[in-house]
Order: structure tokens, then C-alpha cells, then sequence
């Protein structure tokens, strides 16, 4: 029996995928436990809508991403940090205190997206990454300042 899986189950199948399984497993399984549901030329169909209105959302997903990266590319945050003997940083700057500068000037950025690869605990500029999207990865200017 062919059914159209739409969740993924580890080892079977993933979402909209199509495969042929045997009839009592489909039926007292999958189909069941809402993992698949019969092949019919209905349920293909769906499949193939729910495919396209992804792929819009996709789509627009990524342009608001490029959006947002143009802006946010064009700023540059500013910290005054608070310095000791021949103008070391005490600690470092976290992906918190980025995301909470970013909502201030109106981003709403999640921390996780933040990405810093060196630790930012050095008076002057410095690049970091900030994911988007999966597709889209802008760079952040960092300044760090005496107070």
C-alpha cells in the first residue's frame, strides 16, 4: 500500500514523502498513530499544494531575512565597557547583552542566533555573525569603548 507520510518517523519515512509499505502496517500503524495517510489522487494533490505554499513561505521567509540583514548590516553597536590596567576589558561581551542592544534599536533577534566565534573582550571593532535564516547570515559591527 502507498501512503503519503506527513510527519517524520525516524527510520520510516519523512514529511511528504511517498512510499510503499505493507498493508497492516499502514493501516494499524501509521495511518493510526497520524504518521501517513493513504496515497489517493486527493491526498496527492494536497501534498502538492501543501509542497508549493511552502516553498512561497520559503521564499518569503528568505526575502524578509535579506531585508532585515541590509539594515542591520549598516548598524554598528556600541559598548562602553569598563577597563583596567592598560586598557583590558573586565569579561567579555555575551550574545544577551547583543540582543538586548538590538531590541533597543528595534530587532528582534533570537540569542541563539547570535554567533561569535572569538570572545569579544578587546577595546575596538569586531564581526559577528547573526543568522537569519539558514540561508542568510548577516555581519554585525561590534565597538567596544572605555568608559
Amino acid at each position: 500500500m502507498k501512503v503519503i507520510f506527513i510527519k517524520n518517523l525516524k527510520n520510516q519515512g519523512k514529511i511528504n514523502e511517498i512510499k510503499e509499505v505493507k498493508d497492516g502496517y499502514a493501516t494499524n500503524f501509521l495511518i493510526k498513530n497520524g504518521y501517513a495517510v493513504a496515497y489517493t489522487k486527493g491526498s496527492l494533490n494536497r501534498l502538492n499544494n501543501e509542497i508549493a505554499a511552502d516553498e512561497k513561505r520559503e521564499k518569503e521567509a528568505i526575502s524578509n531575512a535579506e531585508k532585515i540583514k541590509n539594515k542591520l548590516e549598516k548598524e554598528k553597536l556600541e559598548f562602553s565597557v569598563k577597563t583596567g590596567k592598560d586598557s583590558r576589558v573586565f569579561g567579555s561581551i555575551s550574545s544577551k547583552q547583543i540582543v538586548d542592544k538590538l531590541e533597543e534599536i528595534g530587532y528582534k533577534i533570537d540569542k541563539k542566533d547570535i554567533i561569535i566565534n572569538d570572545p569579544i573582550n578587546t577595546l575596538g571593532s569586531h564581526v559577528i555573525e547573526v543568522s537569519l535564516h539558514k540561508k542568510v547570515k548577516a555581519k554585525l559591527m561590534i565597538v567596544l569603548k572605555e568608559k
